[in-house]
C-alpha cells in the first residue's frame, strides 16, 4: 500500500514522500482511513511505529480543503495536547514537514519559556495547536487561547499524561472544546485508566492495536548483568570500554541519579550530556540536538523526559536503573534496534531489582539472556539493601519509646 491510497491529496502525500517515507506504517494504515471518516478512534501502539504522522496526515487532510485565509484570521480547528515539551517540539515539526505544501499554520506552547511569543503566535492566527497541558490552560485563564472551534482534539501519549497527574486538566481542556468534535487518543499502553479516559472522552471509538506492548524488536539483543548496586557505576565504565560502540542512551530513574552518573562518565572522559525535568528547556534541546548530530555519544535521561523523543540511529540502550513498571522496559529498549538494525540492551539489576526482572521476563514471555563474565557479579545470596536515615536509632520493626506513648486523642 502507498500512502496515495490512503485518500490522502498530492501536496501531502508529496511533503511525506520528501521525508523519505515509502509506504505506511501499520498503524498509518489501520488509523489514517478511520480519521478520514470522521471516527473517534483510540490507538495502542508503542514508540517508533508512526503514530504522529497516524494522525496528522488524516488533519491535515481534513483542513487543506477549508483553509481558512491568513487575512481573514486564522481558528484553532485542531488540538493535540502531549504530557512533555520535547514530544510537543517534535510533533509541531512533523506537522510543519507535512504540510509544506499548504497554507496550513501549526503553532505550538509549552511551559518553560515567555509568554508574550506564544500569546503573539495566537493573536496572528493557527489552523493547529501542539500544545502541553499546563500552559495550555494558563493562555486560556489570560484570554490568550480560544478552542471554541476545535474540530479535532488529539491526547498523545495518554498513559504518560496519566502518570503525570494531568487527569484533572485533560477534562478541563476537553471541556473548552466544542462539544461536537472528532477525538483520537494515542497511548502505548492501556492500562485501566486509560481505558477509563477512553469512556469519559471518546464516543463509540473504533480501537487499533499494534504490536502488543508485551513485545520487544526482535532486532534488539537483550543482556542482563546482576550487580551490586554500589558497583553500577563501575559496571557502567566497564561495558562502555570493553563492549559498546557507538551511540548510546542511559536511563535512570531518577533526576538526582542522572546528574550523578553524568559527572562520573565526564570526568572518565566520555561526550556525555543528559535530560530530565529539572533542566531548562533550552538545555534539553541543546542535549538532543548534540546527542542526534554526534557531538556527545552518550545521553542519560529519566523516562518521563525521554518519552516518545525521535531518536535514529541508537546502538545500545542502558538500563542502570530497572523500571518498575514493566512496560517501560519495552519502551526503553525499543530507542534501539529501529528501522531493521541491529541493537543492544543492557540490564543492570541489583538485589532489590530482582521482582523488577520476574515481572518483566512475565511481560514479555521470554527470559532475558544473563552476562555472569565481568567483573561486579552479584552474591546470589546477596539480600536487598536497607536504607535508613542517617542517625537512626531504631532498627526495622521497633518503635520509638515517644511512638509508644503517643495516643490517639479524639475531640
Amino acid at each position: 500500500m502507498q500512502f496515495r491510497d490512503l485518500g490522502l491529496n498530492k501536496p501531502i502525500v508529496r511533503a511525506v514522500l520528501e521525508q523519505g517515507y515509502e509506504a505506511p506504517t501499520l498503524v498509518q494504515e489501520q488509523t489514517i482511513p478511520l480519521v478520514l471518516e470522521q471516527k473517534d478512534v483510540i490507538v495502542s501502539a508503542q514508540t517508533g511505529t508512526g503514530k504522529t504522522a497516524a494522525f496528522a496526515l488524516p488533519i491535515l487532510q481534513q483542513l487543506f480543503d477549508k483553509q481558512d485565509a491568513p487575512k481573514k484570521g486564522k481558528k484553532i480547528k485542531a488540538l493535540i495536547v502531549t504530557p512533555t515539551r520535547e514530544l510537543a517540539i517534535q510533533i509541531e515539526e512533523n506537522f510543519k514537514k507535512y504540510s509544506k505544501y499548504s497554507n496550513l499554520r501549526t503553532g505550538i506552547v509549552y511551559g518553560g519559556v515567555s509568554f508574550e511569543p506564544q500569546k503573539d503566535m495566537l493573536r496572528k492566527g493557527i489552523d493547529i495547536l501542539v500544545a502541553t497541558p499546563g500552559r495550555l490552560l494558563d493562555l486560556h485563564k489570560q484570554d490568550a487561547v480560544y478552542l471554541d472551534f476545535v474540530e479535532t482534539f488529539v491526547l498523545d501519549e495518554a498513559d504518560l499524561m496519566l502518570d503525570m497527574g494531568f487527569i484533572d486538566d485533560i477534562s478541563k481542556i476537553e471541556h473548552l472544546c466544542p462539544e461536537e468534535k472528532q477525538q483520537l487518543l494515542f497511548s502505548a499502553t492501556m492500562p485501566a485508566k486509560v481505558v477509563e479516559l477512553a469512556k469519559t472522552v471518546l464516543q463509540n471509538p473504533v480501537k487499533v492495536e499494534v504490536a502488543p506492548t508485551s513485545s520487544t524488536v526482535k532486532t534488539v539483543q537483550q543482556l542482563l548483568y546482576y550487580v551490586p548496586k554500589p558497583k553500577k557505576i563501575e559496571l557502567c565504565l566497564h561495558v562502555l570500554r570493553n563492549t559498546i560502540k557507538g551511540s548510546v542512551i542511559i536511563f535512570r530513574r531518577t533526576k538526582y541519579g542522572v546528574d550523578k552518573l553524568e559527572k562520573s562518565l565526564a570526568k572518565n572522559g566520555y561526550s556525555v550530556d543528559s535530560i530530565h525535568g529539572d533542566k531548562t528547556q533550552n538545555l534539553r534541546q541543546e542535549a538532543l540536538q548534540k546527542f542526534k548530530n554526534g557531538d556527545v555519544s552518550i545521553l542519560i535521561a529519566t523516562d518521563v523526559a525521554a518519552r516518545g523523543i525521535d531518536i535514529k540511529n541508537v546502538d545500545a540502550v542502558i538500563n542502570f536503573d530497572l523500571p518498575n513498571v514493566s512496560e517501560t522496559y519495552v519502551h526503553r529498549i525499543g530507542r534501539t534496534g529501529r528501522a531493521g538494525e541491529n541493537g543492544v540492551a543492557y540490564s543492570f539489576c541489583s538485589a532489590d531489582e530482582k521482582n523488577y526482572v520476574q515481572a518483566i521476563q512475565k511481560l514479555i514471555q521470554k527470559d532475558i539472556e544473563v552476562v555472569e563474565e565481568h567483573p561486579y557479579p552479584l552474591d546470589p545470596k546477596a539480600k536487598p539493601e536497607v536504607h535508613r536515615k542517617k542517625g537512626s536509632k531504631y532498627k526495622k520493626g521497633r518503635k520509638s519509646e515517644a511512638s509508644k506513648k503517643k495516643k490517639r486523642r479524639w475531640y
